[in-house]
């Protein structure tokens, strides 16, 4: 309710989030937020560290304080991530985002690490620590303004698709267990003179660094050049294969230039006897309509497919059976019978199972196997085989 709330106050159009302008005060209203949240947990909990003389509680502090500063980089990523197109960079600069989560998760390894060798040194030289309610009641207000923070970071995240919120959410959500273990610790002081405060201060700070590591995985990927979202190709797929005289698609590629820039490109397969004009029509209104509708940039290669003799027909059913049958193969395309009397060529793609494959069989053998296979049933038939990679 808050969240909606806040979204409703400070952010103009909220509901059409395709809209960069709207999708930047998004994510400049969730960095603001960050850092004021943050900023009021650093002060209570230095207070309440200073107070009761608890590194455990102090690098919880430092922590929040990291995440503030882990706020702004993000509201410096969304800010130059909305810089318009330029002649180095024609697809925009959306790439930035992804850049400032992974500042962000380095950011949260380095405090990680310096409180390890703080929490070491407490253990080495212990101090006793002395239950105070005043302090534990701030410190579970700290706890349940971090857990709230973590929803709003990921109901932000969430509606925009950032990958810069979804880690905030994220380092917020264990900066809630690791307050909790803070917490735990302090009132377990009251109970024992163990110096637990130092033991639970490096699994505080470790917790910290695991997430560190596991935000930098997350927010390298799409740099790297992950698979695309399986329901932006689903989408991508249903959509085009709606249009008339588009029979079939393969070779789609989606390349990620930052959220809300998508370049798709895909092979749509249609019969090699229809007018070149129509079909290209049709083609050029379902780049437009398709593109508009999911908010890419789509290319469509148009791939005639023939099987008007009887030849034909009955060669791609064979060829078609011993595919199916073979579990490395997951399809096939841009079938061709080629050539002039008893010697044939029959030209075709397939596409592999690359997971499988390279544990099964070299791609060379692969090939030997169909063609081998098809010499069986046609032994004048000669195979020129393409083997294709999916890319989603």
């Amino acid at each position: 309710m808050i969240s909606n709330f806040l979204v409703n106050k400070f952010v103009k159009n909220s509901e059409n989030i395709k809209d960069r302008t709207v999708r930047n005060a998004y994510g400049q209203l969730g960095g603001v937020i960050g850092i004021i949240i943050n900023l009021i947990l650093f002060a209570i909990k230095l207070s309440v560290g200073v107070l009761i003389s608890s590194i455990a509680v102090m690098a919880d502090a430092f922590n929040n304080l990291s995440d503030a500063a882990s706020s702004i980089v993000t509201i410096i990523g969304f800010k130059l991530s909305n810089m318009p197109a330029d002649e180095k960079h024609p697809f925009g600069h959306g790439r930035i985002e992804y850049l400032s989560a992974l500042v962000v998760s380095f950011m949260v390894i380095i405090v990680g690490l310096q409180f390890i060798k703080a929490s070491f040194e407490r253990i080495l030289n212990p101090e006793v620590i002395e239950f105070q309610i005043v302090p534990f009641i701030l410190l579970l207000i700290s706890i349940f303004l971090k857990f709230w923070l973590s929803g709003f970071n990921k109901f932000i995240g969430t509606t925009i698709n950032s990958s810069a919120l979804k880690a905030a959410a994220t380092d917020a959500l264990g900066d809630v267990f690791t307050s909790s273990c803070v917490a735990i610790s302090f009132l377990a002081s009251k109970f024992t003179t163990f110096p637990i405060d130092g033991y639970i201060g490096i699994l505080v700070a470790l917790f910290i660094v695991y997430s560190g590591i596991t935000l930098v995985k997350e927010t390298i990927d799409p740099l790297l050049g992950e698979a695309p979202d399986p329901e932006l190709v689903k989408d991508i797929k249903e959509m085009l294969l709606s249009y008339d005289h588009i029979t079939g698609l393969h070779d789609l590629v989606v390349h990620n230039y930052g959220p809300g820039r998508c370049m798709a490109s895909v092979h749509a397969e249609i019969p090699s006897n229809i007018d070149v004009m129509e079909i290209h029509n049709i083609i050029d209104k379902a780049e437009r309509d398709i593109s508009k509708a999911l908010n890419i940039y789509l290319v469509i290669h148009m791939d005639p497919i023939c099987l008007s003799t009887d030849e034909i027909k009955e060669a791609y059913k064979e060829v078609q059976k011993i595919v199916d049958y073979n579990p490395l193969i997951k399809s096939m395309h841009d079938f061709r019978l080629v050539g002039e009397g008893d010697e044939k060529n029959l030209i075709f793609d397939i596409v592999v199972n690359s997971k499988f494959l390279k544990h099964v069989m070299t791609e060379s053998e692969l090939k030997t196997t169909i063609k081998n296979e098809v010499k069986k049933i046609h032994p004048l038939y000669n195979c020129i085989i393409t083997i294709d990679h999916e890319y989603i």
